[in-house]
C-alpha cells in the first residue's frame, strides 16, 4: 500500500501542476487580450490623427504573426484571392504577369490562352489606368488587386504601347495556373523532361498525364528528369501522389508531428505506381522548398531517384488554413514533417533568435544522421542535399544591371515590334547579327555599374582610412580602380553567354510565352545536361543509388 501510495502522489501532483499551467495560460490570454482591446480603443478615441481600424489592426496582427515564422499569415476578406491561389492555383483576374519599373507597372508577360493575351494586351504594355482611374504612382500589388476580382466581371485596363493609348474592356475569369507548364522529350528523344510550377491541385494527376503521354509517344524511353528548381512547394498530398508514381502502394512518404496529437499524419501511397525502374533524376535548387523537398527528399530516402542540383531551401513546416470571424482565414502552422528515413529537413530554428531578434539556422552539431534504403547517409536540418552537385552560376554585375533597369525585357519588347515571327522556341538562337544590335541599342542607354571588385576596393578604400593606411596604399587602390574601370568595356564580350542566355529568354517570351521560354532554353541549362550525363550512364546512376549499401538497407521507413 505504501508502495502504491508513493507513486501516486507524483502523479497526482503532476496532473494539479498540468492543470494550474494550464489555468495560468488561459488567465495569461485573457489578460492580455484585454489589455490590448484597451490600448486598440485609446488609441483610436485619443490619437491626435484619424486612425484607419482594419488598416491599424491588420499592422498589429502581422507584427505579432511576425515573430513566429514567415509562414504563418492572416487573410481578411478581401485576400480571398490571394488563399485561392496559394492553395489552389486558382484567382479571378486577366492572366497576366506585372513588374513595376519607375512609376508605373507594366505587363511582363500574358498568360497563353487567358483574357489578356486574348483581348491582345503584350509584354512591354504600360499600364496607365483601370477603370479610368490612373496608375501611376501606384505600386505592383496595388495594380495587381485592381486587375483581380470575382470571375465573369468586367474590367477596363487603359495601356501605352509605342506612344500610343490602347483601352481594352477585359471579362475576369478564373484563372488556373497550370502546374506542368512544359514536358517534352530531350537528349535527342531519349529522356523525358517534366517542369512542375507547384504543388496546387491536380498537380499530381498533370505529372501522371504527362508521363504516360510520353511514355505513349516515346516506346523506348530511357530515363526521367522531373525539374522542381524554384518550386517553392503546395498541398502536401500533391507531392505524396508524385513520389507514387515511381514506388510501390503502401510505402509511408511523410509523417506530420504536431503540439496536436489528433492532427499527426502519416501519408502512404495510395496506388499501384506507373513505373518501378525508369531511371529518375530530380532537379532542385535553393528555392525549391516544403513539397519540394517532399518529393526529393523522399525519392532520395527510397533510393529511387538520383538528386542534382544545389541544396534545397530547408522548409519542414506544414501549415493548414483555418476559418477566423468575418471570412477571414489564417494560414498558420501546426506542425514538422518527416521523410521516410526519419528526418525533418528544416533549416531555420524560428524558436530562437540571435541578439539581432534573427531566426537562426540549425547548428551543425545538432544534426543528425539517418539512412536511405540502400544504407547511404542523409542528414536532417538543412534541406536536401542534391546527391550531385552542380554549382549555382550567380549573375555577373552586367547583368544585374541590365535586369534592374529592364534593358533586356525593354529591348526584347522592340525586338517583337520589329519581328513578325521566330525560329520555332527548340531552334532560336542568338547570333552575331542580333547581339550586335543589342549592344548598339545599348549604347544610348545609362549602363553604369560598379562590379563586385570595384566595390571591395572601395570598402577597402574606407577601411584603410579607418586605419590610416589609406595615404600609403592609394596609388595601388587608384591603379586597379582604372583597371578595372577599363576592363568594364570588355564586358559585354566576356559576358557574352550569360547576356545571350537573358536575350534568348525574354524573346521567346514574347512569342511562345512561358512553354516556349522553357523547351528553348533547357539545350543548354547545366543541370538539365549533368541529368543527361548520369541518366546516360546507367552503371553511374547505380552507384549513386547504392553507394551505402555495405551499410545495411531497412525494410521499412525510419528503420534500419
Amino acid at each position: 500500500m505504501a508502495v502504491a501510495l508513493t507513486v501516486l502522489l507524483p502523479l497526482q501532483a503532476q496532473k494539479t501542476t498540468t492543470g494550474e499551467a494550464s489555468a495560468d495560460k488561459s488567465f495569461e490570454i485573457a489578460k492580455n487580450l484585454e489589455i490590448f482591446a484597451s490600448v486598440y480603443k485609446t488609441l483610436h478615441f485619443n490619437y491626435v490623427d484619424d486612425v484607419n481600424p482594419g488598416k491599424t489592426m491588420k499592422v498589429a496582427i502581422d507584427a505579432m504573426l511576425a515573430s513566429l515564422d514567415p509562414y504563418t499569415n492572416y487573410y481578411p476578406e478581401s485576400s480571398m484571392e490571394d488563399v485561392k491561389l496559394q492553395m489552389l492555383g486558382e484567382y479571378g483576374g486577366i492572366g497576366a504577369l506585372i513588374h513595376q519599373n519607375g512609376r508605373f507597372v507594366y505587363v511582363a508577360e500574358p498568360y497563353e490562352g487567358l483574357p489578356a493575351q486574348l483581348a491582345g494586351l503584350r509584354a512591354g504594355d504600360k499600364i496607365t489606368a483601370i477603370n479610368g482611374e490612373s496608375t501611376e504612382g501606384k505600386s505592383n500589388s496595388d495594380v495587381s488587386e485592381a486587375l483581380r476580382g470575382q470571375s465573369g466581371t468586367d474590367v477596363t485596363v487603359t495601356v501605352e504601347r509605342q506612344g500610343k493609348t490602347i483601352t481594352k474592356k477585359i471579362t475576369r475569369k478564373e484563372i488556373k495556373l497550370k502546374p506542368v507548364p512544359y514536358y517534352g522529350m530531350v537528349g535527342g528523344g531519349r529522356y523525358g523532361y517534366i517542369k512542375l510550377n507547384e504543388f496546387t491541385q491536380g498537380a499530381a494527376q498533370e505529372v501522371r498525364n504527362a508521363l504516360l503521354d510520353m511514355r505513349k509517344q516515346n516506346k523506348e524511353m530511357q530515363g526521367l528528369i522531373i525539374d522542381l528548381r524554384g518550386n517553392g512547394g503546395g498541398l502536401m498530398n500533391e507531392a505524396v501522389d508524385i513520389v507514387n508514381l515511381f514506388v510501390k502502394k503502401g510505402e509511408l512518404v511523410v509523417e506530420t508531428k504536431g503540439k496536436i496529437a489528433t492532427k499527426n499524419l502519416k501519408s502512404y501511397t495510395r496506388q499501384g505506381p506507373v513505373d518501378l525502374e525508369l531511371p529518375v533524376a530530380v532537379l532542385i535548387d535553393g528555392y525549391s522548398a516544403s513539397a519540394s523537398e517532399i518529393v526529393s527528399g523522399s525519392l532520395q530516402d527510397f533510393d529511387r531517384a538520383v538528386i542534382i542540383g544545389s541544396r534545397s531551401f530547408g522548409k519542414g513546416l506544414v501549415q493548414n488554413i483555418l476559418p477566423l470571424t468575418y471570412n477571414s482565414q489564417m494560414k498558420i502552422t501546426v506542425s514538422k514533417y518527416y521523410i521516410p528515413s526519419g528526418r525533418c529537413i528544416q533549416a531555420i530554428d524560428y524558436g530562437h533568435r540571435d541578439e539581432y531578434g534573427r531566426a537562426v539556422k540549425v547548428p551543425d552539431s545538432l544534426k543528425t544522421a539517418f539512412l536511405t534504403r540502400n544504407g547511404r547517409t542523409v542528414y536532417d536540418g538543412f534541406g536536401i542535399e542534391p546527391d550531385v552537385e552542380v554549382e549555382p552560376e550567380y549573375m555577373s554585375a552586367l547583368c544585374e544591371e541590365l535586369s534592374r533597369k529592364f534593358l533586356v525585357f525593354d529591348y526584347a519588347t522592340e525586338y517583337a515590334y520589329k519581328h513578325d515571327s521566330i525560329a520555332p522556341a527548340g531552334k532560336f538562337t542568338i547570333d552575331d547579327a542580333l547581339y550586335a544590335d543589342f549592344c548598339q541599342y545599348l549604347k544610348n542607354k545609362n549602363l553604369a555599374y560598379s562590379t563586385y571588385t570595384e566595390k571591395a576596393i572601395e570598402e577597402l578604400r574606407k577601411v584603410a582610412k579607418e586605419e590610416r593606411y589609406l595615404e600609403a596604399i592609394e596609388p595601388q587602390l587608384e591603379a586597379m580602380q582604372k583597371k578595372f574601370e577599363a576592363d568594364k568595356k570588355a564586358d559585354m564580350e566576356r559576358c557574352r553567354q550569360e547576356v545571350s542566355e537573358m536575350l534568348k529568354s525574354e524573346i521567346l517570351s514574347r512569342y511562345y510565352y512561358e512553354r516556349g521560354r522553357i523547351e528553348g532554353m533547357i539545350s543548354d541549362d547545366p543541370e538539365v545536361l549533368k541529368a543527361l550525363e548520369i541518366l546516360g550512364n546507367r552503371s553511374e546512376y547505380d552507384k549513386l543509388l547504392n553507394a551505402g549499401s555495405r551499410l545495411g538497407k531497412w525494410n521499412t521507413p525510419g528503420k534500419f
